[in-house]
């Protein structure tokens, strides 16, 4: 199997340059578009493992390229911004970014998360069609039902509910589920955990305030049960 390929849409050439040399350090393919339009072109002809997608764009904002790409592109996409204002965060979590990094950022931490997001992606691809009561999921097409109604999810909450699916009546520390999505640098950041959790209990649970497939463990993280059906 050959190397994952990365696409970089970032209008600043000094740090597409250095995201080229980190990356291929770690042993990716590396593509590379300046602008919204040509990202969008590069995507559709060659399907890279992983988007890096900047909001900050000259010919068209980067929350209005996610959302377009996840029109039809399931693969992952971290947001790469100087942004920290937390409604941008939420805004591009909910749009379906699997990751929000703010610039500047450390090289090792970037390698970390782009680690993460390609493992998880993998490894939701290779779960089976699971039921639980109301609630069926089939990862091979990514798609889940409730009450046989089609539930639309991120790709990040797709990652997530894998890590639980896989995970089933286990008590998952929010360390573990961290390290799991988003790599080991960001063990201490519930921030994300949290927003993605939040949005989850509302598209799969009857009552979010009271839910019946993500519970939480007070003080240590959360926990996916439900009634198989076999």
């Amino acid at each position: 199997m050959g190397a994952h390929s990365i696409l970089i849409i970032d209008d600043e050439p000094q740090l597409r340059n250095l995201l080229r040399l980190t990356l291929q350090f770690e042993g990716y393919e590396v593509l590379e578009s300046a602008t919204a339009a040509d990202g969008i072109r590069n995507v559709a002809a060659r399907t890279p493992d992983l988007v890096l997608l900047d909001l900050g764009l000259p010919d068209r904002s980067g929350h209005d390229v996610l959302k377009h790409l996840r029109e039809w592109y399931s693969r992952p996409i971290i947001i790469l911004s100087v942004s920290s204002n937390p409604e941008d965060i939420i805004k591009a979590l909910g749009n379906g970014a699997n990751d929000y990094i703010t610039k500047p950022f450390r090289e090792d931490e970037l390698a970390a998360r782009i680690r993460a997001s390609i493992r998880t992606s993998a490894a939701a691809k290779n779960l089976p069609v699971v039921e639980f009561g109301n609630l069926t999921i089939d990862f091979h097409s990514r798609i889940v039902r409730k009450n046989n109604v089609q539930v639309k999810l991120t790709s990040g909450e797709y990652s997530l509910l894998g890590i639980f699916v896989k995970n089933e009546n286990k008590v998952l520390t929010y360390q573990y589920l961290l390290d799991q999505a988003w790599g080991p640098e960001n063990q201490n950041d519930t921030r994300y955990l949290r927003i993605f959790v939040g949005t989850l209990r509302k598209k799969i649970e009857d009552d979010p305030n009271d839910p019946k497939f993500i519970l939480t463990e007070s003080g240590v993280g959360y926990r996916f049960t439900g009634n198989r059906l076999e």
